[in-house]
């Protein structure tokens, strides 16, 4: 049974509400005023809540729509589609969801200014509401290759490329900057830092997601992160428990298996939580993966109590919010249906259920299970409390709104970019450097072809890469040309390039995950063929130098966003000095027993 407030507390928060919103119609962002946020005030909220509204709690969902109340008609469509409903705040107000996540491709973050607004009307939506709880609003602002929001906020760095830099300073820096522009926007949990070890090179879906190959030294950029996004008003969430780099599947489309044991676990998996949880992390996401070592019943982590309370919450003594990795996502379906999922995702110990494919599925079901007994009120109530303090350690019950002049002050402010451009340096990493070649000199080489794989941006605002790369080298005096070739050039692409070269003093590739049959190595082999200089730039996982011949130079960008592009280039041309060190071993091709570069391998200039 559940039991409401005696009508007094019912009316402060009425008031409280009425404040808010009018708070959020003039842009003033003046607080919250109420005071209920130690553990007694926070159950006195939950005790008001209908059943209905705590089970909203729980749910993170994904929204269509740049705005909270007037989204464009295709965002309406699918909005309809997806959920029955026309707009975010039509969605918190049916389904009371406690948090909601950004996306790009769901025309969430258009702009700074815009997505300031949008955080506005999704809180002023959830304050109007019987009980009224603020949002937690969210997304995956890793940096590197996993950013939402993008160009003019600041762009930093990605894990490996901190972990090449090796600088905790500058991993808390980071976290710190990409933290305030989140908060500037009104986004105040941030899917990041990834914790994963990375010790498998196949990894589809880590990779340069990851600080590194040795669990100590990721413990310490973790660590740094987690209080540098602390610093910020920030809660971090390290991903993806009980670990997800030593995976040669993607959980985005299968079910992996890691074969640890739980001793190589402890070992190599754990040591990045272990830190988080001593930096005081707000929240962990759970992987979808199996670890049969850990859960013999072989069920996703994200749906194992064995793993998610047997060693998260009492093992590792972790009493934060715990949230799913998002559950549309193929790993986590395998096994059971939609409806199953968030019922045993929540008897395993989870708080929060992130992005399910039909969210009226999932919220029926978990009512469903508590009116049936399976769950009960109770057992909600736990994470509900979870949930509830950290929106209270965050401020939102005092402030849950933000402003157009904190946007203008923060987000992207020319300290911030400068610094994104220092941190950037240190990161890039100089493998091989053949009787000096490098630095170039537009004196000796001043004309270059820059060829090579435009990846999409992971922000959808910067780029291409070949273009940049031209772009950077153009500033800095060269004559630079750039003729895209993909990830996988065709014969007639490389004929071309091959013919552009000609005459040039340089050619520029930016490889992109070379392969053991990519045409990305025909390119290479017959551009080296013609005897111009070739100088390569790994322009995501620094695998690439292990599968490729011939070339003068190699360096490892770790992503392809404008902040690490511009910095290879100051390296290239001796602007800066290379100081990234490896943070990944790269093996032979053939023989993986074989290291080529190890662990905290670099080259620098001079003496």
């Amino acid at each position: 049974m559940h039991h409401r407030a005696p009508a007094p507390s019912r009316r402060t928060l009425l008031t409280v509400t009425a404040a808010a919103a009018a708070a959020a119609v003039t842009g003033v962002t003046s607080p919250v005023a109420h005071a209920e946020t130690n553990d007694r005030g926070l159950r006195r909220i939950i005790d008001r809540m209908s059943l209905e509204e705590k089970v909203g709690q729980l749910f993170v969902t994904r929204v269509h729509g740049h705005s909270a109340t007037d989204p464009d008609q295709a965002d309406i469509d699918a909005n309809l589609a997806a959920f029955g409903v026309r707009t975010a705040a039509e969605l918190v107000a049916r389904y009371h969801v406690g948090g909601i996540i950004y996306f790009s491709w769901a025309h969430n973050t258009r702009d700074p200014q815009q997505i300031a607004a949008l955080s506005n009307g999704i809180q002023q939506a959830a304050l109007a509401q019987p009980t009224p709880v603020p949002v937690l609003l969210s997304t995956d602002q890793e940096h590197g290759i996993v950013c939402r929001v993008g160009e003019p906020a600041t762009l930093l760095p990605g894990a490996m490329a901190l972990g090449a830099g090796g600088s905790h300073a500058d991993a808390r820096r980071a976290a710190q900057i990409a933290g305030e522009e989140l908060a500037a926007l009104g986004i105040r949990q941030n899917y990041a830092p990834v914790a994963d070890v990375n010790v498998n090179p196949a990894n589809p879906v880590i990779g340069v997601r990851s600080f590194g190959s040795d669990p100590r030294a990721v413990a310490g950029l973790v660590a740094a992160q987690v209080r540098g996004y602390q610093r910020a008003g920030v809660a971090a969430t390290s991903k993806h428990f009980p670990g997800h780099g030593d995976t040669a599947v993607d959980s985005h489309y299968g079910l992996p298996t890691i074969t640890h044991t739980r001793e190589q676990w402890a070992e190599l998996d754990a040591p990045p939580f272990r830190a988080a949880i001593a930096a005081g992390i707000d929240s962990i996401m759970t992987a979808h993966l199996v670890v049969p070592a850990l859960d013999p019943s072989e069920d996703p982590a994200t749906l194992s109590h064995p793993i998610l309370t047997g060693i998260l919450r009492e093992q590792l003594g972790y009493d934060g919010v715990v949230v799913t990795d998002a559950l549309g996502m193929e790993g986590v379906r395998t096994k059971y249906g939609d409806e199953r999922v968030p019922v045993l995702a929540l008897k395993a110990g989870v708080d929060q259920l992130l992005d399910p494919p039909r969210l009226d599925v999932a919220w029926n079901a978990v009512l469903k299970a508590v009116r049936d007994g399976e769950l009960t009120e109770a057992r909600l109530d736990v994470s509900i409390l979870r949930i509830l303090r950290l929106k209270a350690k965050l401020g939102l019950f005092r402030r849950a709104y933000t402003s157009r002049a904190a946007v203008e002050r923060i987000v992207g402010r020319k300290a911030h970019l400068a610094e994104a451009d220092r941190i950037a340096e240190a990161t890039t990493t100089l493998l091989l450097n053949e009787g000096g070649f490098l630095p170039l000199s537009p004196a000796s080489h001043g004309s270059v072809l820059v060829v090579g794989a435009d990846p999409a941006s992971p922000s959808g605002t910067t780029g291409p890469p070949t273009t940049t790369l031209a772009t950077a080298l153009r500033e800095l005096g060269f004559t630079a040309t750039a003729l895209p070739t993909g990830t996988a050039p065709t014969a007639a692409r490389i004929d071309e390039a091959v013919a552009a070269a000609a005459g040039k003093d340089v050619v520029l590739v930016g490889t992109y995950n070379v392969t053991a049959t990519s045409s990305q190595r025909t390119l290479v082999a017959r551009l080296v063929a013609t005897g111009v200089p070739v100088v390569t730039v790994a322009i995501r996982n620094p695998y690439d130098v292990a599968r490729l011949d011939g070339q003068r130079a190699v360096l490892a960008a770790y992503s392809w966003t404008d902040v690490e592009l511009r910095a290879a280039v100051r390296v290239l041309t001796g602007r800066a000095r290379p100081r990234g060190r490896l943070p990944v071993p790269v093996q032979s091709a053939e023989d993986p027993t074989k290291v080529l570069y190890p662990v905290g391998y670099g080259l620098t200039y001079g003496p």
